[in-house]
């Protein structure tokens, strides 16, 4: 079976003019990827997985061309690169490889054209342990697929996005087939991309009660309504809420989405920032302003340390000027301090995070595991090319000590 994969690997490179000249030197590299991820994931069995593990999750998945340089090209300027990259990407797509490898039983809704990269798409996945049954695989038109510019400079990436066609219809997937999807799943994740789809998918757990978790990167107001978790980018919620700033906008959107539980905002190399509803609306407490709050939380940062933390407040009334008040706990996550010469590739970084909150949700960590759980794989991302390339297996020692806290 593993050189009937490696096979089928190879001639998918092959069988495409565009990758004709790399083809000999990519499809040797895949195919050691693939013997050595699945060596290690045989290693890994001897630490147990949550025992609900199904995560269905509805998003694009397309392929990424991603070229390193030295330094961010000039208008008119003809420069080389100094390594290239063909792999899988997309949020989706990303976040559920990212649970696969920390041993989840992702299943993937999203749509492919009957084409190389299509084929290259299912193919990867599918080696990467996620359920490509529910994908829509049109006859005709062309898979998604990304450019990406890896600055080596300046640390940063630039996309430049070809939407696949034709586009993903609601109907294309059978009422039949989302109900066996659905079927014994722990939770729901959605990147948003493809909405229609994943509103319906939505409203399908909502009734059956399964908890949704969004990746809130741009405005999706209908799903992010029905959420019970909410991801957002560093500009969501600001954006979104018009508030003057971020602690207070997790406060409104808390206040405009009764059902989130709670809402994790991303910030880069900052780390990240958590909001967490509590029940306890009668509590009896003085309320704090949020801004307060958040800055007497960054002031118990430990400087010195390299590693990812988390850095709660107790249970409280938290006050956003201008919005309102709002009961629960605020938490500062830190990002890992990655040394220069190891920071390769930010490509995916988020959707790893998004990966591991929802990891950590199917094995009921506490919010003060999963945000340094979180940035730990996040980090590990960043460290190879590409948005898949260094997500970290569940055997990965850097992962030990937060697996078996929730073991």
């Amino acid at each position: 079976m593993i050189i009937s994969l490696l096979l089928a690997c190879c001639m998918i490179f092959t069988a495409s003019g565009i990758f004709f000249a790399l083809s000999r030197s990519l499809s040797i590299y895949l195919c050691v990827c693939i013997c050595r991820n699945l060596r290690v994931k045989m290693a890994s069995d001897s630490l147990p997985p949550p025992e609900n593990r199904i995560v269905v999750g509805c998003g694009i998945a397309v392929v990424d061309y991603l070229a390193a340089v030295a330094a961010y090209p000039q208008p008119d300027e003809k420069i080389r690169t100094t390594s290239l990259k063909v792999q899988g990407g997309g949020n989706a797509a990303n976040a559920l490889t990212c649970m696969a490898r920390l041993g989840l039983n992702p299943r993937l809704i999203s749509k492919v054209a009957d084409d190389t990269q299509g084929r290259h798409i299912l193919d990867e996945l599918e080696a990467d342990g996620v359920d490509t049954s529910f994908f829509v695989v049109s006859k005709e038109g062309n898979t998604p697929f990304t450019y990406i510019i890896v600055d080596n400079q300046m640390k940063t990436r630039t996309c430049i996005h070809t939407p696949g066609y034709p586009p993903m219809k609601p109907d294309e997937l059978s009422r039949a087939s989302l109900l066996t999807a659905l079927d014994g799943a722990r939770i729901v994740y959605s990147d948003g991309r493809l909405h229609e789809t994943a509103l319906i998918l939505a409203q399908e757990a909502v009734r059956k009660r399964i908890p949704i978790l969004i990746d809130a990167e741009r405005l999706r107001e209908n799903l992010l309504k029905l959420a019970d978790y909410a991801i957002c980018s560093a500009k969501f919620p600001q954006a979104w809420t018009e508030a003057p700033s971020v602690p207070s906008a997790l406060v409104s959107i808390l206040l405009r989405l009764p059902n989130i539980k709670f809402v994790i905002v991303t910030l880069g190399e900052e780390g990240c920032i958590m909001l967490e509803r509590s029940d306890d609306e009668g509590l009896q407490t003085e309320e704090i302003d949020v801004e307060i709050l958040l800055e007497s939380l960054k002031q118990q940062k430990d400087e010195s340390l390299a590693i990812p933390t988390c850095i709660s407040s107790p249970v409280t009334r938290l006050r956003a000027n201008g919005i309102a008040t709002v009961c629960g706990r605020l938490f500062l996550g830190t990002a890992e301090k990655i040394p220069p010469s190891e920071l390769i590739d930010t490509t995916g970084a988020g959707d790893a995070f998004i990966g591991a909150v929802v990891y950590a949700l199917c094995s009921n960590m506490q919010p003060e595991t999963m945000l340094p759980f979180a940035a730990q794989v996040a980090a590990a991302n960043c460290r190879a090319l590409g948005a898949r390339t260094g997500l970290p297996l569940r055997s990965d020692p850097r992962l030990a000590s937060f697996l078996h806290q929730s073991c």
